[in-house]
């Protein structure tokens, strides 16, 4: 059986002009990066901006575990059926990072034959759009530090210091330093700390703004620091904002690429959804609305997680609204949330599904609670039997949803008609009624106890002192209207990964809370979230290699 990476590198590309012709997009609004990249120019936006809007389905999944549901897989199957039968569609994805292609998880261009290309390109530095959030993160730093070593006139006070410096790669010794260590000319020595890139306020700074003017506004209102005298000092404060918006300026444009079958996707962004908001771009999502009929984009991880931030934070920032939610879903998965080990996904086992099967239940549950009809797409394995797949299509019927087996992975686009057949006939019989979870208005704690008693079906809601303390000064600083963003684990309802399944009546401690202000959204960190993960003992970097051609190899 050929690995991902040796199906994509034997995928039949096409030029990006002739993708894009699919989409109706002139040559003269592409900035090419080789033949098979291309950035979507500002003056794009202006042509198509007053055109309607295509529909909008969000892919989502129950919560990850070891199996792998195959949701990037199933959003790029399914494009790649709506394109097979002639529907105007394209897929609108994040961008990988380079943390899990390093480390655990591997890449996240899709799988098998639903997969977007060239995947190495996107799997490592893309068009650098990662590269130039890193920079602009760094550069920020840097003026901070340097203003406190030229004289500190903004009286900052070093211990109060919130903004951090980022990386693009998981290293855990870079969460906690001390940084001016050496001689006084070598600045001020003061504790400091590093998160993963993508955890970075300007990565959700990039995903959530409408355009340059918007881009320059939300980075000047990123707080940095406190002074002495407990005021918040902001990136305009540093004089910051020009030269970290030149460095994003190129990043700003949404990127396109290709799926296995030549269906447009448009790429960009990439915040994760355990640690930060978790959608790809505004901008691209609303291009992508502009250019297609039919838009199919995903929210990281879990429902609880990447489709919770999705629909009380990107909609409410861009406008929109989904048409549909689709559901990934395992029976290996399924099973393992019933208590079976790894070594046991191969057998039937309807008992354990059975037990498992309640973790799906709670998703289901939670997309309808945003007013938005759901399918439930079965990612099949070939262990998968009839009767395991039959209890699942029986389970999803009670509960007012479509079912599809999906098989994307082994068949590209024709193995997800049957998928986007039932999309399209739920889209028509049942009106999104889209809407939030929470009215902004509320305070802070009440926002967050209906996330963790709704969605994740907590008893309820601790704070640490540091975290209680922190909600009061926000409060009184006028930034209590902000939405919130949870970081949680992605492996259980809970904010304990081992509890799987359902779990209910749990306690979800919050350890820290922040305000990304030039996001727009409070972040709450439950547990022991890292915002800097760490490498496992045996790193897929370790497999990953170039060959005597120049091809690489290794990555999945």
């Amino acid at each position: 059986m050929k690995s991902d990476i040796q199906i994509a590198q034997k995928a039949n590309l096409k030029h990006i002009s002739e993708v894009a012709k699919k989409l109706s997009i002139p040559e003269e609004d592409l900035e090419y990066y080789g033949k098979y990249k291309a950035k979507l120019s500002d003056e794009l936006w202006e042509k198509i901006k007053d055109r309607p809007d295509g529909k909008l389905i969000l892919v989502t999944a129950i919560n990850p575990t070891p199996a792998g549901e195959g949701k990037t897989t199933t959003t790029i199957g399914l494009g790649q059926a709506l394109g097979k039968m002639n529907i105007k569609s394209v897929v609108a994805l994040r961008e990988p990072s380079l943390g899990p292609c390093f480390g655990i998880k591997g890449g996240a261009a899709g799988g098998g034959y639903a997969q977007v290309v060239p995947m190495e390109d996107l799997n490592l530095h893309f068009t650098g759009d990662f590269h130039a959030v890193t920079s602009a993160n760094n550069l920020l730093a840097a003026m901070l530090d340097n203003h406190i070593h030229q004289g500190n006139e903004l009286n900052i006070d070093p211990n109060q210091i919130v903004w951090k410096r980022c990386v693009d790669i998981n290293d855990r010794v870079l969460r906690n330093i001390v940084v001016g260590l050496g001689r006084k000319a070598d600045g001020v020595v003061r504790e400091d700390h590093f998160v993963i890139t993508v955890a970075s306020e300007i990565m959700a700074v990039l995903c959530l703004a409408e355009n340059m003017e918007d881009l320059k506004e939300r980075l000047g209102r990123i707080v940095v620091a406190y002074t002495y005298d407990g005021k918040p000092v902001f990136a305009k404060d540093l004089k910051a904002v020009g030269a970290m918006a030149a460095l994003l300026k190129d990043a700003m444009k949404p990127n396109l690429i290709q799926t296995l079958e030549n269906t447009p996707a448009i790429v960009h962004g990439g915040p994760f959804a355990n640690i930060a908001h978790g959608c790809n771009s505004i901008r691209a999502t609303k291009m992508a609305l502009k250019l297609a009929d039919v838009v199919v984009t995903e929210a990281g991880f879990g429902a609880d997680l990447g489709a919770e931030k999705f629909l009380n934070i990107k909609c409410r920032a861009a406008g929109i609204k989904p048409d549909a939610v689709v559901l990934v879903a395992t029976i290996r998965a399924l099973k393992y949330n019933g208590g079976i080990p790894k070594t046991e996904f191969s057998a039937e086992n309807l008992d354990a599904l059975k037990k498992g099967i309640v973790n799906l239940e709670k998703h289901i549950e939670n997309v309808q609670k945003f007013g938005i009809p759901v399918v439930v797409a079965l990612n099949r394995f070939m262990t998968d039997t009839p009767a395991e797949i039959d209890f699942v299509r029986h389970f999803c019927e009670e509960r007012n949803c479509e079912f599809s087996l999906c098989e994307v992975w082994e068949k590209g686009g024709k193995g997800g008609i049957d998928l986007a057949e039932k999309l399209l006939k739920t889209m028509e019989e049942k009106q999104s009624n889209y809407k939030p979870l929470y009215d902004l208005n509320l305070p802070i704690k009440e926002k967050i106890e209906i996330i963790a008693k709704e969605i994740y079906g907590a008893g309820k809601v601790t704070y640490d002192p540091a975290a209680d303390s922190a909600i009061k000064k926000l409060e009184e600083l006028g930034y209590g209207n902000l939405p919130i963003c949870m970081a949680k684990n992605q492996y259980s309802l809970s904010d304990d990964p081992s509890k799987l399944g359902r779990p209910t009546g749990f306690t979800v401690n919050i350890r820290e809370v922040y305000v990304s202000a030039g996001a727009g959204f409070v972040v709450a960190i439950t547990g022991t979230m890292m915002t800097m993960p760490g490498l496992p003992k045996i790193p897929a970097a370790e497999k990953i290699d170039v060959d005597e051609n120049g091809r690489i190899v290794g990555l999945f």
